[in-house]
């Protein structure tokens, strides 16, 4: 979900180290909260996997299982075995001999993300969904509907961009005015979330689900809102 209209760059800095992994920091809330299934998977849409974080012990911090299944999108996380969070704040995915295989930061509001290289995202997994939704993977057009089906109006999510680099998007003839008034003209992903903005600082928020269509964020309020892709 994105909750900023401007991307929160990654500062920390990410270094793999052989050997030891990272002094444990995590508490047992903190264990708890990121016990469950994860995917990882490439910021420019390309194919990831899953990883089920555990909260028992293991050499280096806590267990983790699935691995194996990332041997053809992700290769380096095919030995992973075990997670911890360090004094520094930083997640670490590391392999039976305690070297690190990804390290991870984290923005308030933002995925986890790799700081080194090209950028991988680590998110609560949303059903069997192998990859993160990118700009090119979501141009088209999508129905903004209410959740019984009835339609209210198209939306274009456009591949243009305007002199930010921001993708453009256009709303056909017939929406509410509760939409247009947000005068809507650009759009942009992060994680899971889309965020249709309006030339005046509104936005319009929406997570995607596990049928690949996004609700529309209840952290939003009014009314519930979908998009389907047509």
């Amino acid at each position: 979900m994105i909750r900023s209209l401007t991307f929160l760059a990654i500062t920390v800095g990410a270094i793999t180290l052989a050997g030891a992994g990272p002094s444990l920091a995590a508490d047992a809330e903190q264990v708890k909260a990121q016990a469950g299934s994860w995917l990882v998977a490439p910021e420019n849409g390309a194919k990831g996997c899953h990883l089920t974080f555990e909260t028992g012990e293991a050499a280096g911090g806590h267990p983790i299982t699935g691995g194996q299944t990332c041997a053809a999108a992700l290769p380096d996380l095919a030995g992973a075995t075990a997670w911890n969070i360090g004094d520094d704040d930083m997640l670490a995915i590391m392999d039976a001999t305690g070297k690190v295989l990804l390290r991870f930061g984290q923005e308030e509001g933002s995925p986890w993300e790799t700081a080194e290289g090209d950028p991988i995202w680590l998110l609560p997994a949303l059903g069997d969904v192998d990859h993160v939704p990118s700009i090119e993977s979501l141009v088209g057009t999508w129905q903004l509907q209410r959740p019984g089906g009835e339609a209210l109006c198209q939306v274009a999510l456009l591949a243009d961009k305007d002199e930010d680099g921001t993708a453009k998007m256009s709303l056909t003839d017939g929406c509410p005015s509760s939409i247009t008034d947000m005068k809507l003209s650009l759009w942009a992903t992060e994680g899971f979330g889309l965020v249709l903005m309006g030339s005046e600082g509104t936005a319009l928020s929406f997570d995607m689900n596990a049928a690949g269509n996004f609700d529309k964020s209840k952290e939003d309020g009014g009314q519930p809102l979908l998009l389907i892709r047509q």
